[in-house]
């Protein structure tokens, strides 16, 4: 049976556009935030900090985390 002569194979055609545009702004989206932790793995992995002052801040994220 050949749905595209009665409009079926047009009345989703709009989605997949929809979709592939909701997952290019969902990618754009998820790059701009970081969260504390992860800039404090990056100033970490550069060496902008010693692994003391990385542990206790990390310590520090996680109690935040916790409480609220």
């Amino acid at each position: 049976m050949n749905y595209f002569n009665h409009g079926w194979g047009m009345g989703f055609g709009w989605l997949i556009p929809l979709l592939i545009i909701a997952v290019i702004f969902y990618g754009f989206q998820k790059k701009k935030k970081s969260s504390a932790q992860d800039i404090l793995d990056k100033r970490f992995a550069n060496g902008d900090l010693s692994i003391e002052e990385y542990e206790e801040k990390s310590k520090i994220l996680q109690n935040k985390k916790l409480k609220g």
